[in-house]
């Protein structure tokens, strides 16, 4: 006599996950299940639907790094139960969040003496870095203004339309006025004359973008702090300046070591920078680091003591893992000026070999500078039949996500494609790229003639009506592939 087994045992004991009874009916997406599931019928189920999700690496739109060492992957996943807040019991993690600080506060020049502790903090990523940056400006300039018996309910910030969304975010939470200077055709970034020109006496302070998003120039800070400085002795005011040093941050110092952007500028009182962009750690990790002491208020910093001690916090955040900032000590020590500078001079020249890619198609206007975020942003010189959203659409069918999108105001009427180059976006796919495009531009230009043959049935179109064969278009793809590649070794060479 053979006995059954329950229901429940022949589930893990004999069927496979794809055989079982949990994957025959939808998980409930509105409420909890009533009954618990195999945890291998979990994995599998939410594994299945995630596989629906893009390739990161293949995600071009993002800044966001998409991949680290495996020795870094460990040390993350080890740390990964660890709740930074809690100071007293986590001290190492503490004091390498501590050392992070320091090493780059010293990157961006903080006049620190030898051994003197940066002011600054890790966030999650840029965005609460430029909060807690604007509520500082925001506190010293109540302050002030409270003193000297002034109104002090009409704050403004001055920055340019290109600005990333936080800044909204931050003006509309902490109601402060952004005063945006507007783009223009040819100039997608903030114009410092009329920046400072926009200055008055509620002025907090003005953010400067190393690294617009838009197409990842940077602004010209120098200018910005010398035209500020002469307005500040015409006014008898202190306007400062704040660096959103996002995206650039992590390059500049190591490409452009001559620029001047940061604090050997004497208005720049603070600066943030994303960890996780090409600072080269997983989201979200960002910085904030003050030029001193005097520019984060007291107010702002909060004492704890129930988590075991005494504890020092400014942060809107309070529970935040700790992965994260190993993760970025572990990029900083491990690839050092040298490792730092390698990938930023590696993620450059393959910016170049996209950019000369596309302008040999003769078929974009490049909108990206040369100095800056290295990323390719670019447009179709000739949008009338097939705009830059259906390239972008298109090129999905090959894996690839190339964001579309349309300047802000007063430049709404250019659309822009952009390709952000990340540390592992090789050579080999940036010409992969090249050669997707062209394909993609050859396959929307026959378009018309396919739907209409579609709808025109029995037409027969005499010697193809001067349209190109696909045997046609593959062989000009490969032709420009080829000319193009043995363009870029004739340059080497």
């Amino acid at each position: 006599m053979v006995l059954s087994k329950t229901s429940s045992e022949s589930d893990v004991s004999v069927h496979s996950t794809f055989a079982s009874r949990y994957v025959r009916t939808s998980l409930p997406r509105f409420e909890m299940p009533e009954n618990s599931i195999p945890k291998e019928a979990a994995y599998q189920i939410i594994n299945d639907e995630l596989m629906l999700d893009g390739n990161p690496r293949l995600n071009l739109a993002s800044f966001v790094t998409t991949w680290m060492e495996p020795e870094c992957d460990k040390l993350m996943m080890s740390s990964i139960n660890k709740n930074y807040v809690d100071m007293d019991e986590y001290p190492v993690t503490t004091e390498l969040q501590n050392r992070c600080v320091n090493m780059i506060a010293r990157l961006f020049n903080a006049p620190l003496e030898e051994e003197e502790a940066a002011i600054g903090v890790g966030t999650v990523g840029s965005s609460e870095a430029i909060m807690l940056a604007g509520l500082a400006f925001k506190r010293n300039w109540q302050n002030k203004r409270k003193a000297e018996g002034k109104p002090y309910d009409k704050p403004n910030i001055v920055t340019g339309a290109n600005v990333q969304v936080c800044w909204e975010k931050f003006a509309n939470y902490f109601e402060v006025e952004l005063k945006e200077v507007k783009l223009r055709e040819g100039y997608y970034v903030m114009d410092p004359m009329k920046a400072v020109e926009m200055v008055d006496d509620n002025t907090i302070c003005v953010a400067a973008i190393l690294g617009s998003t838009l197409n990842g120039e940077f602004e010209d800070v120098k200018l910005l702090n010398d035209l500020l400085i002469q307005k500040n002795k015409q006014t008898g005011w202190d306007t400062p300046i704040h660096v959103d040093a996002a995206s650039g941050g992590f390059i500049a110092p190591f490409i452009y070591p001559e620029l001047e952007w940061d604090f050997r500028l004497p208005l720049v009182k603070s600066i943030n920078v994303s960890g996780h962009k090409y600072g080269l750690v997983y989201a979200g990790i960002g910085w904030v680091i003050w030029r001193t002491k005097q520019d984060l208020p007291e107010q702002l910093i909060f004492h704890i003591n129930y988590l075991g001690a005494d504890q020092l916090t400014f942060t809107l955040n309070f529970s935040k893992g700790s992965s994260q900032i190993i993760a970025q000590y572990y990029q900083l020590i491990r690839l050092g000026y040298e490792g730092y500078r390698n990938v930023m001079e590696n993620c450059r020249e393959n910016a170049i070999v996209l950019r000369e890619g596309l302008e040999k198609t003769g078929r974009f206007n490049i909108v990206s500078k040369d100095e800056g975020v290295p990323l390719v942003a670019f447009s179709l010189k000739d949008n009338s039949l097939h705009n830059e959203f259906e390239v972008s659409e298109t090129l999905r069918r090959f894996g690839w996500i190339v964001p579309a999108y349309t300047m802000p105001a007063d430049a709404q009427h250019i659309t822009v494609l952009r390709v952000v180059i990340r540390e592992d976006f090789s050579r080999t796919l940036a010409e992969r790229l090249v050669f997707d495009i062209v394909k993609v531009l050859h396959e929307l230009d026959t378009l018309p003639a396919r739907l209409s043959a579609k709808m025109e049935e029995n037409l027969v179109i005499e010697n193809n009506n001067g349209k190109k064969t696909e045997i046609e278009v593959q062989r000009e793809v490969t032709d420009f592939w080829k000319k193009f590649v043995l363009a870029r070794k004739a340059a080497v060479c």
